[in-house]
């Protein structure tokens, strides 16, 4: 195999010093903590949902939730900026993967993926922050719309929905084999089964939420209809119209909440 280019060595060792400094390194790690608020709200409005209310259980509706309370303009900022670094930081960790083997890339697909998660939910923040909506249910159906009405449209909204349902999976299964251990230093005790604990029913949760995603676009998709694809507020309140709905969704919101718990242990002990 031939060896990097100058510059391509000289780019890696500038993102190595960049991932390694010790105030981007903080700001990632918040990153980790912010997210976990955001699900723990997002599992609080899951839970109203269940007992009847109303509200959106998705990010945008925790973001609003967050605008509404005083001093949320600055929370929603701290929001954005900690997202924007564990994006970047993501990004930076997909660039720096060697090897150009089907491993390789398929390492630098999940990175990347998860850096435009966070980046999605980081603009979503600033957005609200300045006065934007965060409505993130009517766009999801406005982009399936879009992708419905174009030559062979239906067909990538299936192919989308796969994709969803996959990442879903992927959750359920990490959660189940314990596997996201591989992604911190959790501490020996009762403390680390007690980590251990809520990131396998956390990650369970999410699993199964993003899985009922992905099956509201499948339903969009052999259905024409975009108005099933409501994202993750959608899905779990289709939860509520199964048998035994509102428990179903409860235990979920649960888990949303344990995942958020996690992700703030997370902060303090992920491996960066």
């Amino acid at each position: 195999m031939a060896s990097s280019s100058p510059s391509a060595a000289s780019a890696r060792s500038t993102a190595s010093r960049l991932q390694h400094n010790r105030a981007f390194r903080f700001a990632a790690r918040s990153g980790f903590a912010v997210n976990g608020l955001l699900h723990l709200l997002i599992g609080g409005i899951a839970i109203s949902v269940a007992f009847g209310s109303g509200g959106d259980a998705d990010q945008g509706g925790a973001l609003s939730g967050l605008a509404s309370t005083p001093g949320g303009g600055i929370l929603l900022w701290v929001v954005g900026v900690g997202l924007f670094a564990l994006g970047l930081f993501q990004v930076l960790e997909a660039f720096l993967i060697r090897g150009t083997n089907k491993d390789g890339w398929a390492d630098r697909a999940k990175e990347g993926g998860k850096a435009i998660a966070y980046l999605a939910i980081g603009f979503s923040a600033a957005s609200v922050a300045m006065g934007g909506g965060g409505d993130s249910s009517s766009d999801t159906r406005s982009i399936t719309a879009t992708l419905l009405s174009a030559p062979g449209g239906v067909f990538i909204v299936v192919l989308l929905g796969l994709g969803v349902l996959a990442v879903g999976v992927y959750f359920i299964v990490k959660g189940a084999k314990t596997k996201f251990l591989q992604d911190i230093s959790a501490p020996d005790g009762k403390t680390g089964n007690t980590l251990t604990m809520l990131g396998r029913i956390g990650y369970i949760a999410k699993g199964v939420a993003i899985s009922v995603v992905g099956i509201l676009f499948g339903v969009a998709a052999t259905t024409s209809d975009p108005s099933e694809a409501t994202g993750l507020d959608g899905a779990l309140k289709a939860l509520v119209e199964l048998p035994l709905g509102p428990a179903i969704l409860t235990v979920v919101a649960l888990g949303l909440m344990a995942y958020g718990v996690y992700c703030f242990a997370r902060a303090k002990y992920a491996r960066l």
